[in-house]
């Protein structure tokens, strides 16, 4: 999973690796000059991107961080859903 500079130390790690993921930090090169585009950072601004399509989680109303999860889960997964259907209906 990549992630800012700020979830560098133990705490983030050890959080990673209970849920089975390996943290990737992104670092600003040490000799930066101005603006510098960070590996990696289109990845979580496309994700950012698809969250926002979907109204319901634009604002907090649900009461079960279950229910936020699936939600979140459910506009992830369309995305990659349709770019399957258009992928296989070229294949077929």
């Amino acid at each position: 999973m990549y992630v800012a500079q700020g979830y560098t130390g133990e705490a983030a790690a050890q959080a990673a690796e209970r849920q089975g993921l390996q943290l990737e930090v992104v670092k600003l090169a040490e000799d930066r000059k101005g603006f510098v585009l960070l590996p990696r950072r289109w990845v979580v601004e496309r994700s950012f991107g698809w969250a926002a399509r979907f109204r319901r989680l634009a604002r907090d109303y649900e009461h079960l961080s279950e229910t936020l999860a699936g939600l979140h889960s459910l506009a992830f997964a369309m995305p990659m859903l349709k770019n399957f259907v258009g992928v296989m209906a070229h294949v077929l």
